[in-house]
């Protein structure tokens, strides 16, 4: 078995740009909702004519919906993303290049740098940060915003195991995103939610994920939680695995063909 400084060496090393979780693989898992984001977002890019990922990452997952969606036979002309992570954003305009796609380089809650009602469809996937407003703006009127959005508690125990009891707010609920879909004049039209596992193998796994999933412990580094990584390491060894949840819920809304002020 891997000692704890060569699994920690592992952990730093290991990059951590984009959303593909390859690494993981035999390492770590991680259950997947049951509705198919990738797969329904595909259905809908279908139809479109223009359309925008917000915080898009590395581009994985919307490049994986625009392959869907050309081949059966339609898609979007013009296609755009945004992204904050500078390392990302590159791997973005990489992976969507094949699409004419353009990808800015913003703040998650800076403004989108985008025309008013630019895109009939918006979509995102795991924001950290949802704009209603500026979702709301983007939109043509008919157009859609379809998104998989992290729920409330996600990964809470691997939290309070590396940083003690934290309280767990409401700021990502479903009530609130259905609060801000309707502040912002929007139809909300399908809610769905699913509580998933999270199983870790070892203690690269951990400090990968948290490099990676920066929310979970802010302003998490190996050497800073070297202490509660190595009493990770003991409790995998003993138990075999580390065991978490995760909250995902499926949200889509539609902005009204005709709204006051818009």
């Amino acid at each position: 078995m891997n000692d704890l400084e060569e699994l920690l060496r592992e952990g730093a090393d290991a990059p951590v740009e984009g959303w593909d979780f390859s690494w993981f693989d035999g390492r770590a898992t991680e259950e997947r909702p049951p509705w198919g984001y990738a797969r329904r977002l595909a259905e809908r890019l279908t139809a479109a004519t223009a359309a925008l990922d917000v915080q898009t990452g590395g581009g994985e997952v919307f490049r994986e919906a625009l392959t869907g969606a050309r081949e059966a036979g339609g898609g979007p002309s013009r296609v755009a993303a945004t992204e904050s992570w500078a390392p990302n954003a590159a791997l973005a305009r990489e992976a969507l290049a094949p699409f004419g796609a353009s990808v800015a380089e913003v703040a998650d809650d800076a403004p989108l740098p985008f025309g008013d009602g630019a895109f009939d469809l918006v979509s995102s996937r795991h924001p950290t940060v949802v704009g209603w407003a500026g979702i709301g703006r983007v939109l043509a009127p008919g157009g859609t915003y379809f998104a998989q959005h992290v729920g409330v508690g996600t990964a809470a125990a691997l939290t309070d195991f590396m940083m003690g009891p934290q309280p767990v707010g409401d700021g990502r609920s479903v009530r609130r995103a259905v609060d801000g879909a309707k502040a912002a004049g929007l139809e909300v039209l399908d809610v769905r939610e699913a509580s998933l596992r999270l199983e870790f193998f070892d203690v690269a796994a951990v400090a990968v994920y948290l490099r990676k999933v920066i929310w979970i412990v802010p302003g998490f580094t190996i050497q800073r939680y070297r202490d509660r990584l190595a009493a990770m390491h003991e409790l995998i060894r003993r138990d075999g695995s580390f065991v978490a949840t995760t909250a995902r819920y499926l949200i889509e809304c539609r902005k009204p063909h005709a709204v006051d002020g818009w």
